[in-house]
């Protein structure tokens, strides 16, 4: 499996949305080179299910023989209009860091095999910085801000800080030293930024390869911010399935379906990577699965047909089970209304439940991660202990003193000043 330049191309492609330069990484794997490439993410909000779509690419990155780069972007969380204030940051990096080693384990993904480097290791060098202040002096505020449009949050006064992230993420690509930069379709207008001005700098355009974005659980984008369009990585089973059976899924409407479409960019992808992997289908990576974490068996019922990749249960006076060898199939039998979604939705949730399952195991067993949660989002809702009152500790007063000291009326006057002072004005003849 993926021997040729050719084989290797179609496979760091396979899935995508889109790709901007792939020519370039043709030539790279023509010459017989190993691409390099990087994923960002900017440790903000709760990262949530929708987080499997790059995750689970990466797998065919190695597979591959690409060199993969994880960017921990703390710098860019904070200059994201204070999504996570500066005081946050540091442990939602490292919350971040647990999920993605949990969720790379889950998947099969060897971890010794990427390269986590968190932004402030380098963005905050005199090198970076005059390079940004170079980008600052070309760039205009109109591209600026046209190239954040989908990822930077708009407001009605957006900061200067917003503007700065495009390009700080522009020059990410030359201080990481990489061929291509991965992420989103919701990454486009950065991408296309960061190919029209780093060669402004001197430095060379890179490619750029973009996934599909999964749908909300209501329809639009799945948002870290809005706990109602997603599903978190700690979410418990009675959870996922509540969620699941609330999501928007119209009988025969495959338009902004987030049930389906989880089934196209997730479960599908991963039951094929499991099932190639039990072929010994995984190129150059010959240590995929070897430390994998939980069920690594397909979304395929038992008994199902060969090639089989996700199957729906219903009961035989329902028609009995569905399977599934692509989602094209599956989403046919939804538009003519041979799928119905709650049969549906109950495969869904039950798929999801088993790719969780082990991501919450490593969370329950782990003090460090369960303390890191609690530092990065603390509970909103929680009551600020209350100070412990100074116990008040008696101190007697000294001997004499004290308000309930009584004056002995009976002890004797002194009068000698009194009367050494009347015998002066006497002697002056002064009454």
């Amino acid at each position: 499996m993926a021997t040729t330049a050719e084989q290797k191309y179609d496979l760091i492609t396979r899935r995508l949305q889109e790709v901007l330069g792939g020519d370039a990484v043709k030539a790279i794997l023509a010459e017989g080179r190993s691409p390099k490439c990087y994923w960002g993410t900017a440790p903000t909000g709760r990262p949530h299910i929708g987080y499997f779509v790059p995750l689970t690419k990466i797998a065919d990155f190695l597979r591959a023989g690409v060199e993969v780069t994880v960017l921990l972007a703390d710098v860019h969380a904070f200059l994201d209009n204070l999504k996570a204030p500066l005081e946050l940051v540091a442990h939602r990096t490292k919350y971040y860091q647990h999920v993605l080693l949990a969720v790379f384990r889950s998947l099969g993904i060897p971890t010794a095999k990427l390269r986590f480097v968190e932004g402030s290791s380098y963005q905050l060098t005199r090198e970076y910085n005059l390079d940004n202040y170079r980008l600052c002096a070309i760039v205009t505020e109109h591209d600026a801000k046209k190239a954040g449009a989908e990822v930077v949050k708009q407001v009605e006064s957006p900061l200067l800080s917003g503007l700065l992230y495009p390009g700080l993420q522009a020059l990410d690509e030359q201080y990481l030293g990489v061929d291509f930069q991965f992420g989103g379709v919701d990454q486009r207008k950065i991408f296309t930024f960061a190919e029209l001005y780093l060669p402004r700098l001197g430095y060379a355009k890179r490619a750029h390869l973009m996934n599909p974005m999964v749908p909300g659980l209501g329809g639009g984008k799945m948002s870290s911010s809005d706990p109602n369009s997603k599903i978190d990585f700690l979410d418990a089973p009675e959870v996922v399935r509540r969620k699941i059976r609330g999501a928007f899924c119209e009988e025969g409407n495959t338009a902004e379906n987030g049930v389906l479409a989880f089934v196209q960019a997730v479960l599908i992808p991963i039951s094929a990577l499991r099932v190639e992997r039990a072929h010994g289908e995984t190129g150059e990576d010959v240590e995929e699965g070897a430390d994998a974490a939980g069920d690594q068996a397909s979304f395929a019922l038992a008994g199902a047909p060969a090639g089989t990749l996700f199957s729906v249960f219903r009961k035989d006076e329902h028609g009995g089970p569905l399977h599934y060898a692509e989602f094209e199939a599956l989403e046919r039998d939804f538009a003519e209304r041979r799928l119905h979604p709650k049969d549906l939705k109950t495969a869904v949730a039950e798929g999801i439940v088993r790719l969780l399952a082990p991501i919450r195991k490593v969370f329950e067993e782990s003090e460090e991660w369960q303390e890191a949660e609690r530092l990065a989002y603390p509970d909103p809702n929680a009551k600020p202990e209350k100070k412990k009152k100074k116990e008040k500790v008696y101190h007697p007063p000294p001997p004499g003193k004290g308000k309930n000291v009584k004056t002995d009326v009976t002890a004797p006057i002194d009068n000698s000043a009194a009367a050494a002072s009347e015998a002066t004005k006497e002697e002056n003849g002064t009454v």
